[in-house]
């Protein structure tokens, strides 16, 4: 049965999201409550109902008919339905009323082994980079998943895996990031990252925040800054202001389907001291 909650709150988004601010969400929600990885009682109609609404908002067509007529856009009988009584909106893929049906994927490791299984997510996702239906059940190739930790991703490592209860060392390139897939010869990979202290990614980029003194944002002086490939001394320059940015060219994360790295951004938050001698007060008063 096809949801009556609003799309835009299924998927957590605004009424004005880009197509970029959908994907990101439709993906978060589909790894959350796949039923291969959520055993609650709900996440199966949860599941259905955030592939309803992706479905439907990421279809430029279909979102206009949404945002005009709402649920009834795509319903039997709504104003301007042709002569059999069914949604004028009826050939945009088949929607109305809404099915999806899931399967465990073939080859899904048993209780104890380092994996777990993935089916529909991965095909869907696929529509992200070439358009596939992501409703497809054409391929059935065993898909696990892995955990990494931040660097491991940043870096690339080798793991010694079990597969089927074939032990196997697989090669993880630098740069995948959360939810990427990697084909080895006759199964995927699906990557879950940790999220890390110190750095947090955005894309290709790396952010921090890096705390200073006051003295050092009034004043100036030289920092040590934590990158991916070690620390790095940083002129800070006086008068900073707290929230400034300062870019790192060339020091982020490794394109993994291109050249080159990213970016690395520092962001400066001034610590302000809770309590202050009287020589400081003094100091601080004659300022302007």
């Amino acid at each position: 049965m096809p949801t009556n909650r609003d799309y835009y709150d299924v998927l957590g988004v605004s009424k004005s999201a880009s197509t970029d601010e959908l994907k990101k969400a439709y993906r978060k929600k589909a790894l959350e409550f796949h039923p291969d990885r959520n055993k609650s009682k709900e996440a199966e109609e949860k599941f259905k109902e955030v592939n309803e609404a992706y479905e439907v908002l990421n279809n430029p067509q279909k979102r206009k008919a949404y945002d005009q007529f709402g649920h009834a856009a795509f319903s039997q009988g709504m104003p301007g339905a042709g002569p059999t009584g069914q949604s004028p909106f009826g050939d945009m893929g088949g929607f109305g009323p809404f099915t999806y049906q899931y399967s465990s994927s073939p080859g899904g490791t048993a209780a104890g082994n380092d994996f777990e299984g993935f089916s529909d997510p991965f095909e869907i996702f696929e529509q992200f980079f070439g358009g596939v239906n992501p409703f497809s059940r054409a391929r059935s190739v065993p898909r696990y998943g892995i955990t990494l930790d931040f660097m491991e991703a940043v870096k690339g490592v080798e793991k010694q895996v079990s597969i089927n209860g074939q032990k196997k060392k697989i090669k993880i390139p630098a740069g995948v990031d959360d939810g990427s897939r990697v084909r080895f010869n006759d199964f995927y990979i699906t990557i879950d990252v940790k999220p890390d202290k110190i750095f947090r990614r955005e894309g290709d980029d790396v952010f921090i925040d890096q705390k200073i003194s006051l003295k050092t944002a009034i004043l100036g002086d030289k920092v040590e800054v934590p990158t991916i490939d070690g620390k790095i001394t940083l002129k800070v320059r006086p008068g900073t202001q707290s929230g400034t940015m300062v870019r790192l060219s060339g020091k982020g994360i490794t394109r993994l389907h291109g050249r080159g790295k990213g970016d690395q951004y520092v962001r400066f938050i001034v610590k302000i001291p809770d309590k202050l001698t009287r020589q400081q007060k003094e100091a601080v008063e004659v300022l302007d």
